[in-house]
């Protein structure tokens, strides 16, 4: 199939002969917004991206994230306004709740209550600019990765080669593989994925196993095989993300 715009990103993750293209594609994702929230181009001074931050925030990774980034000014800014917003919605929160007097049991566990200041602390533990800017192309490239992997036959056979999926990820393809395939394609994908996933867990089982023979005397002057950075990649494979990488830092 000839490539499309559209369709290199999800080729150069395949290509990147990674343990898992979508952990290609989400860092990927992931670094594009913070040089786009606290890079160069200085988003954060539009109006209309700071109603979207100061709307949203951000999530306790995404935070750490932004201040090993290192925008001291950029990162002020957004934190200005955010907590400007922030303020009155909390305010708003404390006047629409308002206890009853019968809401306070002195014993045993109660159903717990409609809360509205609960109910808004608990959206506000979650909401995130960065991870709703991901989740929503994210779902575009799980409709390419399906196109793709029934229309071209290149493509499927690059990924039947490949090293597979996170389990997190992989999670992800099953389930938009059950409301996106048609009931031959389903069953075809998922004997697919039956040997690529267990075949892949092996190797890395494998991997992780030599790593810890390499430690006993007797073999310290054999090859070290894949196993030298089977710890991360090990770990990549169960849950996703890159263990080894290092704070993401803006472009020069």
């Amino acid at each position: 199939m000839k490539e499309k715009l559209y369709t290199i990103p999800l080729n150069d993750a395949v290509n990147a002969l990674d343990e898992c293209p979508f952990c290609f594609i989400e860092r990927k994702l992931e670094q594009d917004t913070l040089d786009f929230v606290l890079g160069n181009s200085s988003s954060y001074m539009e109006s209309d991206i700071r109603e979207d931050t100061d709307n949203a925030g951000f999530c306790r990774a995404h935070f750490q994230k932004m201040f090993d980034y290192g925008n001291t000014l950029g990162n002020a800014w957004i934190l200005k306004t955010h907590y400007a917003r922030k303020q009155k919605e909390l305010l708003a929160a404390f006047k629409a709740h308002a206890p009853s007097k019968g809401s306070f049991k002195l014993f045993g566990k109660q159903p717990e209550a409609d809360n509205p200041l609960v109910d808004w602390l608990r959206k506000e533990k979650t909401s995130c600019y960065i991870c709703n800017k991901f989740q929503t192309t994210y779902d575009r490239y799980m409709d390419t990765f399906f196109y793709m992997y029934t229309t071209d036959g290149d493509f499927r056979k690059r990924i039947l080669d490949s090293k597979g999926f996170c389990l997190t990820h992989f999670g992800d393809l099953c389930a938009a593989a059950d409301s996106r395939l048609k009931e031959k394609e389903l069953t075809l994908f998922y004997q697919d994925m039956e040997k690529l996933m267990t075949d892949n867990m092996a190797r890395l089982h494998e991997d992780v196993s030599w790593l810890i023979e390499k430690f006993d005397y007797r073999n310290k002057d054999a090859d070290w095989k894949q196993s030298k950075d089977a710890i991360q990649r090990g770990m990549q494979k169960l849950k996703g993300g890159y263990p080894a990488d290092g704070p993401y830092k803006p472009k020069l």
